[in-house]
């Protein structure tokens, strides 16, 4: 139950770094879905959020060390970060003051994809894990 706890410590910590960078940034890199900017500034952040996973994924992994720690981090961080989304999502106006409906549309299309990359990569580090013969 500890190595949950930790876990899901580190949900929390991804969330909320999310959740900050678009409190803060937001209004500058979502745009209204349909338009030029928003595909561009939609690519980059997907790209974004894959390399800050796959980054965070590895540091994760740097304190756990059981085997699959990559699939409990993914699978613990969906759905911690998915819970808490909720709340921010049914709160955007408090949560997003700087963010017309438009853009909190944007923000959940960029979400949905960042949390199947959120399973996806650790899914694919534990499978190269498991090529490299690291875990059973």
């Amino acid at each position: 139950m500890k190595s949950y706890l930790f876990t899901a410590i580190w949900g929390v910590i991804v969330w909320l770094a999310a959740t900050l960078f678009f409190v803060i940034f937001g209004e500058y890199v979502l745009f209204s879905p349909g338009t030029k900017a928003f595909i561009s500034s939609f690519l980059l952040l997907v790209v974004g959020t894959g390399a800050a996973l796959w980054a965070v994924t590895n540091v994760y992994l740097l304190f756990d060390k059981t085997d699959h720690a990559s699939l409990k981090f993914g699978v613990m961080g969906t759905i911690i970060g998915l819970s808490l989304d909720t709340f921010s999502l049914s709160n955007h106006y408090f949560i997003f003051p700087k963010l017309d409906d438009s853009q909190v549309i944007a923000f959940t299309a960029w979400m949905s994809m960042a949390y199947a990359l959120y399973l996806l990569i650790p899914a694919m580090m534990n499978q190269l894990m498991r090529k490299k013969g690291t875990i059973k």
